[in-house]
């Protein structure tokens, strides 16, 4: 992880940056995923790919883009199929929970692992990533 306001490495523990001084995930100037610098209004960084969180600490804001209240909602009655994730452009991982829900019938716990990780603001949109 890096800083998102001077593009320092951090530690996944920590909730602020030790050179800058300034709270994870507030600013958008270098990507959280790579530390590369990003232009503004982006929504992926083009180094690596990952769409650059918009963190507002409640369930207003977005998440690549998109509202997080959709996202949510998306998450919640259609996410044992991984529409949320083919919204958020995450295609394998949309693939990998269909294919879940179908042979193993065990997408509800991707469900609740992702519901989790969006409301608390820790959701990593990574589109070749696949869990």
């Amino acid at each position: 992880m890096y800083c998102t306001n001077c593009g320092e490495q951090m530690n996944d523990i920590q909730d602020i940056c030790l050179k800058c001084g300034v709270k994870k995930n507030t600013s958008h100037q270098y990507c959280h995923h790579c530390g590369e610098m990003l232009s503004p209004g982006t929504q992926f960084c083009l180094n690596c790919g990952v769409g650059v969180q918009k963190s507002s600490g409640g369930l207003e804001g977005e998440i690549g883009g998109q509202s997080k209240v959709v996202i949510i909602l998306l998450c919640l009655f259609l996410g044992c199929w991984g529409v949320h994730n083919f919204v958020l452009g995450e295609v394998k991982k949309g693939v990998f929970k269909i294919l879940m829900s179908f042979c193993f019938g065990i997408s509800v716990f991707f469900v609740i692992y992702d519901l989790i990780k969006i409301c608390t603001d820790k959701y990593d949109i990574d589109p070749n990533g696949v869990v």
